[in-house]
């Protein structure tokens, strides 16, 4: 089989982190076992799912936390090798988003062995690989199993010193907002699958995807980090909620300074928005104001391998620009959390 042929989109419903139940749905699925009992009947779990963080944490030692994480999903580009790479970055964030370093994945692979080559899964599975190779650690076996949709990712464990642990509940009064990744990733790939994608757009979106977050580890170590997470399929609005709920604050984002992927006026008008972001909208339950269309295109848009939203003291500003600045990243004040306005936590906009 020509691999060069495959348009792998062509084989799943869905695409990448746009593919992630509804939060609210989420927390219907894990009613029954969203108690605090897990926490206390296990000691040692330092992080469990109850903030919807990126990774579970349990003590090691005394210095040490074992972080691990699983993500996967279907194909969001029809280049076999660039959704290996894709699928791998995006799993591998949720260590840096906790702070921590990988030590070793292990590979989850659906493939319907009937429709496509075992050397095209192969090409999947090597992107996957070349990424943990170029971070350091050793992609180390898997599971496989024949099903109707490509599938892939990774389960990944690693480690962080349980001081420089961060989560995405500590955020504090007065912390600026950060965003290390441009928006619109899931508007580009949507127009990308319409054939709407205008040629000097084409990989922008594969390129930002395929940028590691390994930044996060450096993050950790400066104090008044308060809290990291990493926004992939609930879009900026929906985990941005997940922090200001976890810390019992509002969010008030500056709009203008968030930073996008070109031309996503156009694709918006073109009707380049993915059917995640209506989801995203409805699990919201109202808690942002009356958007214009292109606002909420924009703030709900599911991010696949997107950056990571970082809280920070005022104090601490100067030290992690610094940081992101030598990285090539985005260093942009995009918002602030503040006191609560009412019973639950929202996000206003700076013009509202």
């Amino acid at each position: 089989m020509n691999t060069e042929a495959i348009r792998l989109t062509q084989y799943s419903h869905g695409a990448g982190c746009g593919c992630k139940i509804a939060p609210d749905i989420l927390s219907r699925i894990l009613a029954s076992t969203d108690t605090e009992g897990t926490q206390t009947d296990f000691s040692s779990l330092l992080v469990g799912h109850h903030t919807r963080d990126d990774a579970a944490a349990v003590i090691l030692n005394e210095e040490y936390a074992l972080l691990s994480t699983t993500d996967f999903f279907m194909p969001i580009v029809d280049d076999p090798y660039d959704f290996g790479r894709i699928a791998a970055t995006n799993a591998i964030s949720d260590i840096y988003a906790m702070g921590g370093s990988p030590l070793v994945a292990v590979a989850i692979l659906g493939w319907p062995i009937s429709k496509l080559s075992a050397e095209t899964a192969g090409q999947v599975v090597k992107g996957g690989r070349d990424v943990c190779q170029r971070l350091g650690f050793p992609l180390a076996g898997g599971h496989s199993i024949d099903c109707p949709e490509p599938i892939f990712g990774l389960a990944v464990t690693g480690t962080v010193l349980r001081k420089r642990l961060k989560r995405n509940d500590g955020g504090q009064v007065g912390d600026q907002l950060i965003l290390t990744k441009p928006l619109g990733i899931g508007i580009h790939t949507t127009a990308g699958k319409q054939g709407k994608l205008s040629p000097e757009h084409t990989g922008i979106a594969t390129a930002v995807m395929c940028q590691a977050n390994d930044v996060g580890a450096l993050l950790a170590q400066v104090e008044g980090v308060n809290a990291l997470t990493d926004v992939t399929g609930f879009g900026l609005a929906g985990h941005l909620l997940e922090m200001c709920d976890g810390a019992n604050l509002d969010a008030i984002i500056d709009m203008p300074a968030v930073p996008e992927l070109p031309g996503l006026d156009d694709y918006i008008r073109l009707g380049c928005v993915p059917g995640g972001t209506a989801r995203n909208i409805g699990a919201s339950g109202k808690r942002l104001p009356a958007l214009s269309k292109r606002e909420e295109s924009i703030l709900y848009d599911p991010q696949t391998s997107g950056g990571l939203l970082v809280s920070v003291t005022e104090q601490a500003l100067p030290t992690v620009k610094r940081l992101l600045i030598e990285n090539g990243l985005p260093s942009s004040i995009i918002g602030v959390l503040s006191e609560t306005g009412g019973l639950t936590p929202q996000i206003l906009l700076s013009s509202t």
